[in-house]
């Protein structure tokens, strides 16, 4: 039917091109002369013969030859132009009647009328009927010509007569005097320049006829011969050419319709002037030629129009079908994918929540299809509506059309049975979770349950009372008939969908199997009548207290005794009934008590499940509601300049953590929900993963800075406006921080209620990893803002620890003001611990608002960890510990804001320094290995006393040469008595770390050690309160003195005025006070009890441990 509704287009177009080609052939093969008046127009303007319109008495045209002087200097081409262009005016019928010449030589000679006549006769181009001479008027002349005419009449002999005038009046004989000009005595009006002027505009009309009508054949021929392009750029593009061309067409009709009806008004304007004036013949055809010129010209334009409009018509409707096809396939490339999208989907979720989401999900796809659907809807309204106005391509159209009502039904089909599907999956999981719910509340009713209230009648009735009725609400709540929910929910019921309803009933069963088994015991308890209490007589005092009774007595004794362990082995019996009756009734609690922990659990791990869902959905909304946007096209004019090329800023690594959660850790988390307990083995594996949020923080400060200056960017407001959001980007780009920090708050809970669960270690580990993460974040947040170090910070190793503290310097070499006023004004700095230095910085003022508002830390000075010791207790202060630098050179007073704070940071830098030594053992170790080449390597808890000294000699050696030991040691302390709970843990108590207090140290020679007494070394020159050795007898030189003997184990406690020690024999348990001279020479180069090397090179000849007291041999290395 297409083709034959072409077909017919394109008969009708032919039709009409052929009768347009007609119309254009009829102008273009009349009016054709071989010359014209513009060809012409100088020889014409002569006026040596013209045309006046007049005619003979049988309508022969006169043409006029006017007396001309120079009539025979006129060349022969000009006079054959002039006499063919005059013989072609008049129209065919007239000029076949013959042309009346009227030859006027009135006043020229005779051989110039002889000449002129012979001329014209033998060079006339057209038909002759008569030839009338005025021959001249002058006496002599007039009688030349008669006498020469008679003899000479054979020259004349013409196919027409000739006749020779005397005179006008003789003219008007053979030419009414209506049909001659003035000139000839007639009455004709003629001008000769108004004529050349009519005849000039006529003739360039009939050209412009002429050309009009070849161009509409031309562009006709070109329309009728387009083929219809296949596509709709295409198609548009020949529309708009053919119109453009069109309307050039009609441009060049119209100025030619304008020009035709100029000249007519022009040849009617005398007529019009005058309504007495006679129009002459060649006046008459003038305005005929035009008339004839401009209803071909009606004509053609009336074709070509009618032409044109089918035309047009053949191409709207061509383009109509390209835009309709391109439509629908675009339309039908939508609808399949979003149909096999919606096919592929066949989860019905696994929880209630899953399956809200899922409808959610649903119903958002729905909205966002509907755009699709609605545009499918209206293609087919579209080629319906094509169908009605009769397209040529109904065949095409209509089939497309019915393609896509079924896409479009086939789309809502299985969107409704999407929705059947979630809908009975969302009526399943309410009825499974309403059965879940009901057991909780069950088992928290069993629980709650006191067993020893319910021990009396009146309690357990009424115990008995509220579980019968939380029974009666089982019905409405708990699953009835399972076969009946496998046949109802057939559907939906997957593998793991299976498997949870049979868990859920078996829950149930278990749950109605723990009521029923209550109820049996508090029946048992409400049915149990009262027992009376039996008397029993109290035990005899005097029998139990007579120190040597008689036999009567105790055979009388016996005898009580007897009858009173009758009389109580009745209770005793009830008693130990009701015990086992009560343990039997803990145990039974202890079940409950377990199960609503389970409850308890799985509270905490829905909660983690459904805020770590939405927690996705929230960074998916804002990578595709406004990171995506920032590379929309659409969307640049509404980017400020500030925020161009700025989203890596703004976002930071966000798209890095959503994909983390989408695609792995929600995953896992989902995986735990029938084991709660075990959800820390999924933090535990992802914990490296997790390191992606200190980038993150990292970053946030320049993210808030950013949001700060472009928040009022049009971007922004469009981007909220199109995701309905209530909150603007700056709460939702806080949200990693907000979540990392929840998960530890969730992880307690899970731990508080896991405590006796398999995965409690996990849980605890992964707590203290998350609360690691929490800490790392927070000290690389302050790392960032240290400004005004040259090198780089990484370099320094891990960052252990970061905290403000009040610090006093004391220095050697510093300036003796600077060392008094250090005393009692501390300066405020914040350290940051590294492994391998610890900086001082100070704390910039906060300024601005949010991140902006976070601190900034000035470098000051770093101190290198190898050169580094520490003195873990000042005198006077529980908050205070120095450190210090190259062998004291540099004293740091540092004080913590709490004694817990001063304890975390001195056990972080004993661990740095026991790991520099513990290395620098190793490298000694690896070398002496290497020198001897048949030693074994020596263990390091090997304490031979023999073998002591010559490894402490060979250390020193070695010390000295190796570029890579440590030479540090460490000081004697300032202690406080161990026994307040200062110093070290006994869990850390080794020979290279005592229980007192003690200074530590990995950069210096300990000063009073064995090595430094052998090398010449001298002994100490002040004392410190510690634990000595006496080296020599003491000589009593008073009676309130302490008398010491060699060997004996001392305390010196503290100094007292007047440079006494007070000191406490630890061996004898005597204690007094000892001048510092003295004491100095008891000691002799005796070292502390709390001397430490850890350098690794030398040790202490005779250091004591505090319990017990003794001499120990030197530690090798």
């Amino acid at each position: 039917m297409t083709l034959s509704l072409i077909s017919l287009l394109s008969q009708d177009v032919t039709a009409l091109w052929l009768l347009l080609k007609t119309s254009a052939d009829e102008i273009m093969h009349q009016d054709i002369v071989p010359l014209c008046a513009a060809d012409i127009q100088e020889q014409l303007k002569k006026r040596f013969a013209y045309l006046s319109g007049g005619r003979g008495q049988d309508g022969s045209p006169v043409i006029t030859f006017p007396d001309y002087p120079a009539f025979s200097e006129i060349p022969d081409k000009e006079f054959q132009n002039v006499m063919t262009y005059l013989t072609s005016i008049p129209s065919l019928q007239d000029a076949g009647i013959g042309f009346i010449l009227v030859i006027d030589r009135r006043q020229d000679k005779w051989t110039s009328v002889k000449a002129s006549v012979l001329r014209i006769a033998a060079s006339f181009p057209a038909n002759l009927q008569l030839v009338l001479v005025l021959r001249p008027t002058g006496f002599f002349q007039r009688t030349l010509s008669d006498i020469a005419f008679k003899f000479n009449r054979d020259d004349f002999k013409m196919k027409v007569p000739v006749m020779m005038l005397s005179s006008v009046p003789e003219l008007h004989g053979y030419i009414d005097k209506s049909q001659l000009t003035e000139d000839l005595g007639g009455t004709l009006d003629y001008c000769h320049s108004r004529w050349l002027c009519h005849r000039t505009a006529i003739e360039s009309f009939a050209l412009m006829v002429k050309q009009t009508a070849q161009m509409l054949q031309t562009f006709g021929t070109e329309l009728a011969e387009t083929e219809l392009p296949n596509d709709v750029q295409s198609t548009s593009l020949v529309l708009s050419v053919h119109t453009e061309k069109k309307a050039k067409a009609k441009e060049d009709l119209q100025l030619a319709l304008k020009e035709g009806s100029s000249i007519l008004e022009s040849l009617r304007e005398p007529l019009a002037e005058s309504t007495s004036h006679s129009v002459n013949q060649d006046q008459l055809d003038n305005q005929a030629t035009v008339q004839r010129l401009l209803a071909q010209l009606n004509e053609t334009e009336a074709a070509f129009d009618e032409f044109w409009a089918k035309h047009q018509q053949k191409l709207e409707q061509c383009l109509q079908l390209r835009h309709f096809e391109q439509g629908f396939r675009e339309v039908k490339s939508t609808l399949d994918s979003l149909a096999q999208k919606i096919a592929t989907v066949t989860d019905v979720g696994n929880s209630l929540a899953h399956v809200q989401h899922l409808l959610k999900d649903l119903t958002s796809f729905e909205e966002k299809s509907s755009v699709a659907v609605d545009r499918a809807r209206a293609l087919s309204l579209e080629g319906q509506q094509l169908i009605e106005n009769k397209h040529y391509a109904v065949d095409s159209i209509h089939p497309k059309c019915e393609e896509l009502q079924h896409l479009c039904d086939h789309f809502a089909t299985e969107i409704t049975k999407r929705r059947g599907l979630l809908s009975k999956s969302l009526e399943l999981h309410s009825l499974l979770e309403m059965s879940m719910k009901w057991c909780d509340e069950g088992i928290f009713l069993l629980a709650s349950q006191p067993v020893d209230k319910c021990q009396s009648q009146d309690g357990a009735e009424a115990a008995l009372q509220e579980i019968e009725k939380f029974l009666e609400t089982g019905a409405e709540n708990k699953i009835q008939e399972l076969n009946k929910i496998y046949k109802e929910y057939e559907c939906i019921l997957n593998q793991d969908l299976l498997e949870h309803v049979q868990k859920v009933f078996q829950k149930q069963e278990s749950t109605e199997e723990m009521f029923h088994r209550r109820q049996a015991s508090l029946k048992k308890l409400a049915a149990k009548q009262t027992r009376p209490v039996q008397p029993v007589a109290p035990r005899p005092e005097a029998l139990t207290k007579s120190p040597s009774p008689s036999p009567g007595s105790w055979k009388s004794s016996e005898s009580s005794s007897s009858e009173g362990s009758a009389l109580r082995r009745g209770p005793y019996r009830r008693a130990k009934s009701e015990m086992s009756e009560n343990r039997q009734g803990r145990t039974g609690s202890a079940g409950d008590e377990e199960e609503s922990l389970a409850i308890l659990r799985r509270h905490v791990m829905n909660e983690l499940l459904d805020t770590e869902r939405a927690y996705v959905e929230e960074l998916l909304c804002v990578l595709e509601g406004y990171a995506a946007e920032m590379d929309n096209p659409l969307m640049a004019h509404l980017i400020s300049t500030g925020l161009q090329n700025k989203k890596s800023i703004l976002f930071g690594n966000m798209e890095e953590i959503y994909h983390f959660h989408n695609r792995i850790f929600l995953r896992e988390l989902e995986s735990c929900i029938d084991c709660p307990e075990l959800v820390g083995r999924c933090f535990l594996e992802r914990m490296e993963e997790f390191q992606i949020y200190e980038k993150y923080c990292q970053n946030k400060p320049r993210s808030e800075s950013l949001w700060r200056q472009c928040s009022d960017c049009p971007f922004f407001q469009e981007c909220q406006k199109k995701l309905d959001h209530k909150l603007s980007l700056d709460s939702y780009l806080l949200k990693p921080v907000q979540r990392i920090t929840k998960y530890q708050l969730l992880l307690k809970e899970m731990l508080k209620y896991s405590k006796n669960c398999e995965g409690a270690e996990d849980l605890q580990e992964a707590l203290s990893s998350i609360l690691g993460i929490l800490k790392a974040v927070n000290d690389s947040m302050h790392l960032i803002a240290i400004t005004g170090y040259d090198g780089n910070l990484s370099d320094l190793g891990k960052l252990l620890m970061q905290g403000s503290f009040s610090v006093w310097t004391d220095h050697k070499r510093g300036h003796t003001k600077v060392k008094e006023l250090a005393r009692f004004k501390p300066m405020q700095r914040h350290l940051f611990l590294h492994e391998k230095a610890v900086l001082f910085c100070k704390k910039r003022e906060e300024n601005g608002e949010g991140y902006e508002k976070a601190p900034s830390y000035s470098y000051k000075q770093s101190l290198n960890m190898t050169a580094v010791g520490i003195t873990e207790n000042v005198k006077g202060d529980a908050k205070k510990f120095e450190i210090w630098y190259n062998a004291r050179e540099e004293v740091y007073i540092v004080q913590a804001p709490t004694p817990e704070i001063k304890a975390a940071w001195v056990n972080e830098i004993r661990k740095v320094l026991t790991s520099q030594l513990q290395a620098c053992r190793e490298a000694s170790q690896h070398r002496a290995l290497e020198q001897s080449h048949s030693l074994p390597l020596p263990t390091p808890s090997s304490t031979s006393p023999t073998k002591g000294n010559t490894r402490n000699v060979k250390k020193l050696e070695d010390r000295k040469t190796d570029p890579l030991s440590l030479e540090g040691y460490v000081s004697s302390s300032l202690p406080k008595p161990p026994e307040k709970g200062k110093g070290w843990s006994k869990t850390s108590q080794s020979l290279e770390a005592p229980e007192e207090d003690g200074g530590w140290s990995s950069a210096e020679e300990l000063v009073n050690s064995s090595d430094a007494e052998e090398d010449g070394g001298v002994g100490p020159k002040k004392l410190v309160p510690g634990k000595y050795t006496v080296v020599m007898d003491d000589e009593k030189e008073g009676p309130d003195a302490l008398a010491m003997r060699s060997g004996d184990t001392v305390e010196v406690v503290e100094e007292g005025a007047e440079g006494l020690w007070y000191v406490r024999d630890l061996t004898s348990s005597k204690e007094g006070w000892v001048p510092a001279s003295s004491l100095s020479t008891l000691l002799g180069k005796s070292s502390s009890a709390q001397c430490l090397s850890s350098s690794g090179k030398t040790q202490c000849a005779r250091q004591l441990c505090p319990e017990p007291a003794k001499i120990l041999s030197p530690e090798p290395v």
